[in-house]
């Protein structure tokens, strides 16, 4: 009677984590680009604000509390990378306050601080979700849908861009190409990690692609293009065909990319192919070029906040000029070394593991946007640690757990039952 009592309250438990890591994964992205959206088309005011940081508040103790109660049931929900992640967030948080008392600008202050709370908030949706379940499934595929209906019924000339529709009642307000990508991406991702059927793998791809081509954030659609053959690779089954059809696509497209660009729509993405006459991509280099200025000056310390509010280097040395060289190479460290293990571990594994790609492709991605164009308070650096701590945390513990380094576990529990035994019927 205790026991079965013991394991309804665990079942109800569990159910109440899902529900607050849900409900803040669909209101925090699904719901910006919803937000964004009647925003953008005039239809309600900045009732909000920007939308994240308010509703980041509003689930900062749903969540921290979800995993206080999950590591006093259980010490094992605290491993290596939620050690080293609190320590880098520590660490950040005190050059923070050094610097607010040596008189830091207060709006990069705050700004950090709260790229703070939405590192810590993505970091438990994506530790504790469950991305299996049917519920997460059908509410993502769903809002999936709904975004890329939105963005093909407001795209003009092949542009989807909400604030060139002169409508919205609060303009300065409205979300960036940038957000409503990043929004799409995150949603993405679980979504793809888990689906085994290659037909609705290759559908969902064309979608997206579709999408944010539209959507015109060149990093998200580049991120995406990048994170394909890795997933593609990862499920196939026939590793040299799979090989030799990615390099047959790839001739194919240099042979005919002219006739291919000439058929799209006139898009910023198409700078890509030549982005000396981008003006996003000059201005990145030149803020890139302000801060290796800074780093060459200061290579020990860096010089927080050494720039004007939004005039941050687009790229990981970000990390170097506010947090030092210590803090660019932690953030590093705690970011790419866990790949190494997984990869080696389980991406030429026989099995299939959802958590498993999710918490690698999310890093791929990661480090590609770090590399490239995104700050160093992303919040996908959030998602990749959380997908990573619930994809260790499984592997150590979780119900279907393999061994660590072993041989391949025999199809029979007794290798002798495959075998005629003297004396016996055989098999």
């Amino acid at each position: 009677m205790n026991q079965h009592f013991s394991k309804s309250v665990r079942a109800t438990r569990k159910k109440r984590e899902q529900m607050i890591a849900n409900a803040a994964f669909f209101a925090l992205f699904p719901g910006f680009f919803f937000y964004h959206t009647l925003l953008g088309t005039g239809t309600i005011g900045a009732v909000l604000g920007g939308y994240f940081s308010p509703v980041s508040l509003l689930f900062v103790i749903p969540l921290a509390m979800t995993v206080y109660r999950r590591c006093q049931r259980s010490p094992r929900h605290i491993g290596a990378i939620e050690v080293h992640y609190a320590a880098f967030l520590g660490y950040f948080l005190i050059i923070i306050a050094c610097n607010t008392v040596a008189g830091a600008n207060l709006a990069i202050v705050t700004n950090h601080l709260l790229c703070i709370m939405f590192m810590i908030n993505t970091f438990i949706i994506f530790s504790v979700i469950d991305f299996s379940s049917l519920i997460f499934r059908m509410c993502a595929v769903a809002s999936l849908a709904a975004m890329t209906s939105i963005a093909f019924s407001y795209s003009v000339n092949g542009v989807f861009y909400l604030g060139a529709l002169g409508i919205a009642k609060e303009a300065d307000s409205l979300a960036t190409y940038q957000g409503f990508a990043r929004s799409y991406l995150v949603t993405f991702l679980p979504v793809i990690a888990f689906t085994r059927h290659l037909f609705l793998r290759l559908s969902l791809y064309a979608i997206a692609t579709a999408t944010l081509f539209v959507n015109t954030a060149r990093s998200e659609f580049v991120a995406l293009i990048f994170i394909i053959p890795i997933i593609e690779f990862y499920f196939s089954r026939h590793k040299l065909l799979f090989t030799l059809a990615a390099i047959l696509i790839f001739v194919l497209l240099k042979l005919y990319m002219d006739q291919l660009t000439a058929a799209l729509p006139d898009n910023r993405i198409l700078e890509l192919l030549d982005l000396s006459h981008s003006t996003s991509a000059n201005k990145r280099q030149h803020l890139s070029d302000h801060a290796m200025h800074t780093i060459a000056a200061h290579p020990l310390l860096g010089d927080y906040a050494s720039y004007a509010p939004g005039y941050y280097s687009h790229n990981i040395l970000s990390a170097w000029v506010d947090l030092g060289l210590f803090g660019f190479l932690y953030l590093i460290a705690i970011l790419v070394l866990p790949a190494f293990p997984m990869f080696l571990r389980e991406y030429f594994a026989s099995r299939r593991n959802g958590n498993f790609i999710l918490g690698f492709s999310a890093m791929c991605s990661t480090v590609l946007l770090l590399l490239t164009s995104h700050y160093f308070t992303d919040m996908l650096i959030g998602a990749t640690l959380g997908a990573y701590a619930q994809y260790q945390y499984g592997r150590k513990y979780g119900k279907h757990r393999t061994p660590d380094v072993s041989a391949s576990p025999s199809r029979y529990a007794d290798i002798r039952q495959t075998m005629p035994q003297h004396g016996g019927a055989g098999p």
